[in-house]
């Protein structure tokens, strides 16, 4: 599986905001499957879609 980045945040959102939970929420109210990671090499939350693989590749 891959997954595919829709949107990301940096992880210095002031403190009681979560925009990129917000983000993926409203994804998700929308009907897709959207969930927040964090890359810690950018230092920032990620809203990605998990892809199925199609024929055996990604």
């Amino acid at each position: 599986m891959s997954a595919k980045v829709l949107e990301r945040f940096p992880a210095g959102a002031p403190r009681g905001s979560w925009p990129a939970e917000e983000y993926a929420a409203a994804r998700r109210a929308e009907g897709e499957p959207a969930t927040v990671v964090m890359d810690l090499n950018s230092d920032a939350f990620l809203v990605v879609v998990e892809r199925q693989e199609e024929n055996g590749r990604a």
